[in-house]
């Protein structure tokens, strides 16, 4: 009860104790709470208001340190220093001036010691990606609120359709029986502007978008996920905010974002400037500094103040909502010092935490420098567990448009001695900000399977974006791709989360992959396991799994034509074996007397080596 209390006093909007004349005032402060027990205990408070001067507390337990003044009068930062031993409780911050005074109450909450909070993400799991506004809509009472707008809303593809975290938790047992194990939103904070649906122009750091929900409705939905023992992944974004951000009226200092509206550097998108031993500083500046697009302001993260903030206001989410992991959007736009020490104080909060950062490029030698311990020359260690596999989306991306092969794939992976840990890479075939897997198939089943069997049996922690498990066909247009999820909203003539309301074609795509998912969830070597295997052979690959003394032998057929596969020439990995059983339909190959595999053409076959 008295953690409930205290939830419903983190107000972004404070209420002084005492009034007085309008023009010495204090309107919010950031973050709006804080923790006992916590390994950061010197937290910068960014105080917003007017006029504002001396700050005391009432407490031996909290201290302020330090008062910085800066440029804009509407801003105090205030370094406060947290005792190991602090009471939760409310401690007040008194402002003062001259004679006058306002008095804040800052809450210190008691942290949450369950036990399924903070637990990280491995390629044990399988991510769900989706995105609320386009997924469900639970609760039709906040699809329109008064004060929020989008100028695109009568352009259907690009407006906000009314999906929203409630509709998210009505679903979570359609997500568990999928078989996925941890899901992927989204970002949820306030987006007050416009082609707001997609949650990456923050209007408000601290506050879920209310068209979304809550604050504590989003505690909730990470309380169900984990009562369902799903993980969950917090989608943030240190890079950018949208040109709406009450910032934009009057920022902090000047140096708060790079540029300015009139005059600023557009994003250079060439990523290998930081392994690049021959790059100009100004080619890097240009990337780190240059806006990603016109309506997306580029912060600054060299200043202090901003630094101190993003850093507090990630660790503020994880704490508060119990999140497992992170998924940084847009990460090499960021400064990549600053988000060194990012990713360190997470991992020194929550050292079973798991991160991935947006990486857009398809070259290993790019993606690898990224990585923290990473065997590439750098200046500094990033600290970044992981990083989006796009090289293995281009190449499955290929294959499904004919223009690359399995022989294409066995290379790839060949190169993994460039990561420090090839089996912490986010992969993936789509997801939000790319056509979608069966569009680039162009519609065949066949070859669309061959590239998920490849995805969920090799390495890496697989990525499913939401509806490609129902074969959504949708082209690379972003707001098209985002389609509505069929079955989540009002007015939908079908359900598609249920097996009746699926179509033969869903229902085919659904039954695979759901398969797959299943035996990984029953088979640790497919998740877990080491791979080896053997360069294709008339474009047929071979590759085992092994996990303790579980072993699993994988072909892939990508031939228009069936294929006889003889055994014989991989006799040393079948010692004891006595039978091979096919884990997709449950026959089985006598191995002490018949070496020969049959399969079919455009299929992959999967078999428990049983001794």
């Amino acid at each position: 009860m008295f953690l409930k209390i205290y939830y419903l006093l983190i107000l972004t909007t404070f209420l002084p104790i005492s009034t007085i004349s309008q023009d010495f005032s204090v309107s919010k402060i950031e973050p709006p709470n804080w923790w006992s027990g916590m390994n950061l205990r010197t937290i910068q408070l960014m105080v917003y208001g007017n006029d504002l001067n001396e700050v005391t507390v009432n407490s031996e337990e909290l201290i302020v340190k330090n008062v910085h003044y800066v440029e804009s009068e509407t801003y105090l930062f205030v370094d406060i220093e947290i005792d190991n031993n602090i009471k939760p409780g409310d401690y007040t911050l008194t402002f003062s001036r001259n004679s006058e005074s306002i008095e804040i109450n800052y809450p210190i909450l008691p942290r949450d010691n369950k036990k399924n909070i903070h637990q990280g993400f491995s390629n044990e799991d399988v991510i769900y990606l989706l995105m609320p506004d386009r997924f469900a809509n639970g609760d039709i009472s906040n699809d329109s609120i008064p004060g929020y707008y989008d100028k695109y809303q009568n352009i259907f593809v690009q407006s906000r359709h009314g999906g929203d975290i409630q509709g998210v938790i009505d679903h979570l047992d359609y997500l568990k029986e999928f078989g996925i194990t941890t899901i992927w939103l989204t970002p949820l904070v306030e987006n007050n502007t416009f082609r707001s649906y997609h949650g990456y122009g923050a209007t408000d750091f601290y506050n879920v978008d209310p068209r979304l929900g809550t604050n504590n409705l989003y505690k909730h939905f990470v309380d169900e996920a984990h009562k369902r023992d799903l993980k969950v992944i917090l989608d943030h974004v240190s890079n950018h905010i949208s040109i709406d951000h009450p910032w934009m009226n009057d920022l902090p200092t000047s140096d708060w974002i790079n540029g300015s509206v009139d005059d600023h550097l557009n994003a250079n998108h060439n990523k290998m400037v930081y392994t690049d031993i021959y790059a100009d500083s100004s080619t890097i500046r240009d990337v780190h500094e240059g806006w990603f697009i016109n309506y997306m302001p580029d912060l600054n993260q060299s200043n202090p103040y901003l630094a101190n903030y993003i850093i507090q206001n990630t660790i503020w989410w994880i704490e508060f909502a119990g999140v497992d992991g992170i998924r940084e959007d847009t990460y090499p736009y960021c400064d990549q010092e600053f988000m060194s020490k990012w990713a360190k104080a997470l991992l020194d909060e929550y050292p079973k935490l798991n991160i991935f950062g947006e990486v857009w490029t398809g070259e290993p030698a790019f993606l690898a420098g990224y990585i923290g311990d990473s065997y590439l020359p750098k200046e500094y260690n990033s600290y970044l567990p992981s990083i989006t596999d796009f090289a293995i989306r281009d190449l499955l991306v290929n294959f499904l448009l004919n223009n690359k092969s399995l022989k294409d794939f066995y290379t790839l992976l060949a190169r993994d001695y460039l990561y420090p840990s090839p089996k912490n890479l986010v992969t993936f075939v789509d997801n939000h900000d790319v056509g979608r897997a069966m569009y680039y198939a162009d519609s065949n089943i066949a070859k669309f399977k061959l590239a998920f069997h490849l995805l969920l049996t090799t390495r890496g922690i697989p990525q499913i974006f939401y509806g490609t498990e129902i074969g959504m066909i949708q082209n690379e247009d972003h707001g098209t791709l985002r389609k509505n999820f069929t079955g989540g909203f009002p007015g939908d003539e079908r359900n598609a989360f249920t097996k009746d309301g699926r179509t033969d074609y869903e229902n085919e795509i659904y039954n695979y992959l759901n398969k797959l998912l299943k035996l990984r969830q029953k088979y640790n070597s497919l998740s877990m396991g080491e791979l080896k295997h053997f360069p294709p052979e008339d474009n047929v690959y071979i590759y085992f799994k092994y996990y303790g003394d579980e072993a699993i032998l994988n072909i892939v057929n990508a031939n228009d034509k069936p294929a006889q596969v003889d055994l014989s020439k991989y006799s040393h990995l079948f010692s004891g074996t006595k039978r091979l059983i096919n884990l997709l339909d449950g026959s089985h190959i006598d191995y002490s007397n018949d070496r020969n595999v049959f399969i079919e053409a455009m299929k992959a076959n999967m078999y428990l080596l049983e001794k």
